[in-house]
């Protein structure tokens, strides 16, 4: 699909991957409204490109519906992208020290994360099924963010990697079925990259962390994943797949 002149939707797109998804977009010529939860931070990314911000809370299924209406009124137009970029990064042990139990911190790791990305999912999903086809009948694309952790998920991941994990599995199933409208769905799993979640590390914590990185020796930018986005618009052929964005990096336990 051709970018420019398409309206694309990006949640989480007021910090780290999704604002430089929502930048790189907008450079490309697409008119790009932000959801997040965080609206201030939406706002400043919109001003800067040019696009729209509205505010949710991407678990709320009733409250992600009512910004996606509000988006295409201000935008008047549908998106026919869609990228998930909202998300938390919340860890504990399943069983801590005295024996804790971290069923809270899986609840709103999973809502944020799961749950927020197949609510995103679904309603942009079903207003692309009712655009005019492009070429190859293309109605739309979905882009969805796992993580290299649904695969290498560490020791006080399991929150984590369980709703990234979910994120990836629903991949192949979603494009399947969302073939029949002409809406592909694929995800990224990003490694290790500069985000907000690695930016209140200390610096020797990042150094430790980036040696385990085979090439290139460094945190991902977060362009890095804008321009992967991008591509997997570009090519209709891309469909079904988790694709990890990681430097080779396969991740210790701990």
């Amino acid at each position: 699909m051709e970018i420019s002149g398409q309206m694309a939707l990006v949640s989480g797109g007021g910090s780290g991957l999704g604002a430089a998804t929502a930048r790189h977009l907008a450079s490309l010529g697409a008119k790009v409204a932000i959801l997040d939860f965080d609206i201030t931070r939406a706002q400043a990314v919109a001003e800067e490109i040019g696009g729209v911000a509205v505010q949710a809370d991407v678990g709320d299924e009733t409250a992600v519906n009512v910004a996606m209406e509000s988006a295409s009124e201000q935008l008047g137009n549908v998106a026919r992208i869609a990228v998930n970029c909202a998300g938390v990064g919340l860890a504990a042990r399943i069983v801590g020290r005295e024996g804790k139990l971290s069923f809270d911190v899986f609840e709103k790791t999973l809502r944020v994360n799961l749950f927020g990305t197949y609510n995103v999912m679904s309603h942009a999903a079903r207003r692309m099924a009712e655009l005019e086809p492009l070429d190859d009948s293309e109605r739309g694309v979905i882009i969805n963010t796992a993580s290299v952790a649904f695969e290498d998920g560490q020791l006080g991941q399991a929150a984590y990697a369980a709703s990234k994990g979910a994120i990836a599995s629903m991949c192949l199933p979603a494009a399947r079925e969302l073939a029949q409208s002409g809406v592909r769905v694929m995800a990224i799993a990003p490694g290790l990259f500069q985000t907000p979640m690695m930016e209140g590390l200390p610096p020797e914590v990042t150094s430790k962390i980036t040696a385990n990185i085979p090439f290139p020796a460094r945190l991902g930018a977060p362009e890095e994943y804008a321009l992967l986005a991008a591509q997997i618009v570009n090519n209709r052929f891309l469909n079904g797949t988790t694709i990890r964005l990681d430097g080779a990096v396969r991740l210790p336990p701990r």
